[in-house]
């Protein structure tokens, strides 16, 4: 039977990839990678440079599609991101279906970790679900951004006794339910953190971690957001994206 793996590739840096993970890719017959688009070349690139450094058999194929882009000027946020979820499930299942032999192997290779912020597994039990074409699947876990993020500031994520909430940008320009004590923040293109005005929080914030073109930040909020700004501003012009997460922390009373 057909297997599919879905390999958690670590947050930017190759060096981040786990010995699972290797074992894995050492498995896989076809990679499929979705190719974002020139912007975002970067992300075509690392994983192309995962397998050339890992992989010991060459004989691999790599098969690179399109990746359907995500309707960002929706009105609802959530019937797009499904929308978009379709369209990459029937590219998915006709690779799998049309790329891969009967009893081969093939991997989706996830940035981060498959279990955050990422939608393979989704589209993955959507298949599975349509029934058009059998395989069996395994879930490689990897070093996600925000594990990268608490190494390189050298702080722990959960202060003893406290919760830890993760979110998106999107949220906290919403607002902070008033019980937060530290919130991890990804997936943050607008500066969110601008909303909270002076509420007392630290930042630790991070873009590019583990990679040569890292930028870290750490302070009070009030007094460093300004400079998180101009350097994300920066940076994106420089690299044409920022993939960047950052901790807030409430003072202590």
């Amino acid at each position: 039977m057909r297997k599919i793996f879905v390999i958690g590739i670590g947050a930017g840096n190759p060096d981040y990839v786990t010995v699972q993970a290797i074992n894995a890719l050492n498995e896989v017959d076809v990679f499929f990678i979705m190719d974002k688009g020139e912007e975002k070349e970067d992300f075509v690139r690392l994983r192309k440079e995962i397998c050339e450094r890992y992989v010991k058999d060459k004989s691999y194929r790599i098969m690179q599609t399109v990746d359907p882009p995500r309707d960002r000027t929706a009105s609802s946020y959530e019937p797009a991101v499904l929308t978009w979820h379709e369209q990459r499930a029937r590219i998915y299942e006709r690779l799998i279906g049309e790329e891969l032999g009967e009893d081969e192997c093939g991997a989706f290779l996830v940035w981060g970790d498959p279990s955050l912020y990422d939608s393979t597994l989704r589209i993955i039990d959507q298949i599975i679900a349509r029934a058009n074409v059998a395989f069996e699947y395994e879930v490689i876990p990897g070093i996600s951004a925000i594990q990268a993020l608490a190494a390189r500031h050298r702080i722990v994520l959960n202060r003893i006794g406290r919760s830890v909430h993760i979110t998106t940008g999107r949220k906290v320009a919403e607002g902070l339910p008033n019980d937060i004590d530290d919130v991890i923040v990804m997936l943050d293109a607008d500066c969110s953190f601008k909303a909270l005005g002076d509420s007392g929080f630290d930042i630790y914030w991070g873009a590019y971690v583990g990679t040569d073109d890292e930028i870290l930040v750490a302070g009070n909020l009030r007094e460093r957001k300004g400079d998180i700004e101009r350097l994300r501003t920066e940076a994106k012009a420089r690299k044409g994206w920022v993939m960047d997460t950052y901790l807030l922390r409430k003072h202590d009373a």
